[in-house]
């Protein structure tokens, strides 16, 4: 992932500013000892998230417990290539984030913008092709005649929400680091690809919930 969450505080570490330069940022990351706040509450609030997700999940999988018939009425047949092909390109984009932070902790503000670049390009794909679905499903079916329906948007709705607020993110952070490289940057540019790690995993429990009742 993006190093180890542990390690000892380093009081000899420049700060932002005493980073003026670029080889003052990159000698400040090479230094640190100590995961920096930002990833920190990255954490915390990916913790938060998934314990939101498993009240959805939970929900789902008692409702399926009860029904006689899956998918019931108010659900579509989600179909098993329609989920994991999208899905499969999805986690696929969180290699060009991840190369994106490695290229900003080695001093390449310029990689990582367009590393970040080719991952949104994927992830807004993916974003457009999951709400037009969606869209179309919400069509054909009634989700507010039953729980089984309600559940199930609001699912897969949820997970389609984090992923839109990981492109804002990254296109906020693609934005600041065009105008050159801060330590401060460079910890959001961490944190954020926790964020897409995150939602990678959580986008990927959530469509093995939505399939396992077909299988």
């Amino acid at each position: 992932m993006n190093g180890e969450l542990t390690g000892a505080p380093d009081a000899s570490v420049p700060r932002k500013t005493r980073a003026a330069t670029t080889a003052d940022v990159v000698a400040a990351l090479s230094q640190r000892r100590r995961t920096p706040a930002a990833v920190w509450g990255m954490v915390v609030l990916l913790v938060s998230e998934t314990m939101l997700f498993a009240a959805f999940i939970a929900t789902y999988v008692f409702l399926w417990s009860q029904s006689d018939a899956w998918p019931p009425s108010g659900i579509p047949d989600p179909g098993v290539w329609r989920q994991v092909l999208p899905v499969g390109c999805l986690v696929l984009a969180g290699v060009p984030v991840e190369m994106s932070w490695r290229a900003c902790r080695s001093g390449r503000p310029a990689a990582a913008v367009s590393l970040l670049g080719v991952a949104l390009v994927v992830q807004c794909g993916y974003l457009a092709y999951q709400v037009a679905a969606m869209a179309d499903d919400l069509d054909r079916f009634s989700p507010s005649t039953n729980a089984y329906g309600s559940i199930y948007y609001l699912l897969v709705g949820a997970d389609h929400a984090h992923v839109g607020v990981g492109l804002l993110l990254s296109l906020w952070i693609g934005l600041r680091l065009g105008s050159g490289l801060t330590t401060s940057r460079a910890n959001a540019l961490q944190a954020i690809s926790w964020y897409w790690h995150g939602v990678n995993a959580l986008t990927v429990i959530v469509v093995v919930t939505i399939l396992a009742p077909v299988w």
